[in-house]
């Protein structure tokens, strides 16, 4: 059984390990182009952790299976979107989410902790990125359109409310 924590600092090596993971799992995917340039700096998590977003998802013998954002509040990045969202209420949005591939349903156990926080979730992910869209539609997102990251690259933009 997975559980979800707060992400502490004493977790950096291993959400490190875990992105690094995740970032080979994408390129071995065809998805190259997301994650890259040394995205997520550990200087970005480190502050994920202070600002109390950073969560890891555990397995029951206390290993670090995984790792995300829940950051709830108007995210700037979600501002403009060539679409448009379920609705405008208040929303909680899935950042930076990731696998160590030591166990499934990492990303179900981060669901299902997002939504027990607030009941309406918003996520993005890469075009290229076929399995985390395969997830999203799988856990009744709708699509809503498309944003741009901080640096203009197109993200697809989902949402789900409880």
């Amino acid at each position: 059984m997975l559980s979800v924590r707060p992400s502490r600092i004493a977790d950096i090596e291993d959400i490190m390990a875990v992105y690094s993971h995740a970032k080979n799992f994408m390129a071995e995917c065809g998805n190259a182009g997301q994650w890259i340039n040394g995205y997520p700096r550990r200087s970005l998590i480190e502050s994920d952790i202070e600002n109390g977003y950073s969560h890891v998802v555990m397995t029951e013998d206390g290993c670090l299976a995984g790792v995300f954002c829940l950051i709830i509040g108007p995210d700037p990045t979600y501002s403009v979107i060539d679409g448009a969202w379920l609705d405008d209420s208040a929303y909680g949005t899935i950042h930076r989410i990731a696998s160590s591939g030591i166990e499934k349903g990492v990303a179900d156990c981060c669901l299902a902790f997002c939504l027990s926080k607030i009941g309406n979730i918003r996520i993005d992910t890469h075009t290229d990125n076929v399995p985390m869209r395969r997830w999203i539609l799988k856990s009744s997102f709708v699509f809503c359109g498309i944003i741009h990251t901080h640096d203009g690259s197109p993200r697809l933009a989902f949402q789900l409310k409880k």
